[in-house]
């Protein structure tokens, strides 16, 4: 599969058509076509332990999705609508073929993590804050909160930040004049927020990864909900700074 330097993008809906009919050289010529598209998706993986032309081709898999799925009805156009099948068919290879590896002393720390925090709720009616948890497993919190993350999935980041301002995280990605910048920049959404303080860190993980109220992230974390409702507001500043810097 080549990429190509012209192509009239006005043949798509009439090969579209083709391929999903099992036409495979339409099928051929729109990935062909698109290649470019999953190229521009590919570097946003990088480092994870697979080699780029490998990820092309998994991009190239989600590519072959989106046409077989793809109805005009939809209201969008073709690029745009795969842009999500081709990200996601890359993220579920990384996860499901186990690139993306947490260390078995990671996912120890993890497990003796849960064991002490229900024994700790049985014994005080009520669960450890961060600080408790990381002494009784003689671990740093750092340490403590990664292992923890390893264990629960991604939160939706449509999620509001502030209780009352309908902020989001995702609201911290900037606009681009293109709905395919969009959805790339998304990814990088979750790098940022691992270079915030390990305070904000422990915010993001108890609120998106453990759905935790903001008053329940309060009394993990030994503070007011009033400061962690201030803290998400600086939280979602600083994402922003970080996405357009």
């Amino acid at each position: 599969m080549s990429d190509r330097t012209s192509y009239d993008y006005s043949k798509n809906p009439e090969l579209i058509k083709r391929a999903q009919n099992g036409d495979r050289a339409a099928m051929d010529e729109l990935v062909s076509a698109n290649m470019g598209l999953i190229r521009s998706i590919v570097p946003r993986f990088a480092d994870r332990g697979v080699e780029y032309e490998d990820l092309v081709q998994i991009g190239a898999i989600g590519m072959i999705k989106a046409v077989k799925s793809y109805e005009p009805g939809f209201g969008t156009v073709f690029s745009t609508y795969a842009v999500p099948l081709i990200i996601g068919e890359i993220r579920r290879f990384l996860r499901d073929d186990g690139i993306i590896k947490v260390s078995r002393t990671t996912k120890r720390t993890a497990q003796n993590a849960m064991k002490q925090k229900e024994k700790f709720a049985a014994r005080h009616g009520r669960e450890p804050h961060i600080s408790e948890l990381a002494e009784i497993c003689g671990v740093s919190e750092d340490e403590l909160t990664d292992a923890l993350e390893s264990a629960y999935p991604m939160h939706s980041l449509s999620e509001t930040v502030g209780d009352d301002d309908g902020v989001t995280l995702e609201g911290a990605i900037p606009a681009q004049d293109d709905g395919i910048s969009d959805l790339c920049e998304m990814m990088a959404l979750r790098d940022a927020v691992k270079r915030l303080d390990p305070t904000e860190r422990k915010i993001i993980y108890l609120r998106y990864f453990r759905d935790c109220s903001q008053q329940q992230t309060a009394d993990a974390l030994g503070l007011s909900q009033v400061k962690v409702s201030r803290t998400e507001k600086k939280i979602y500043e600083k994402l922003r700074a970080m996405m357009t810097g």
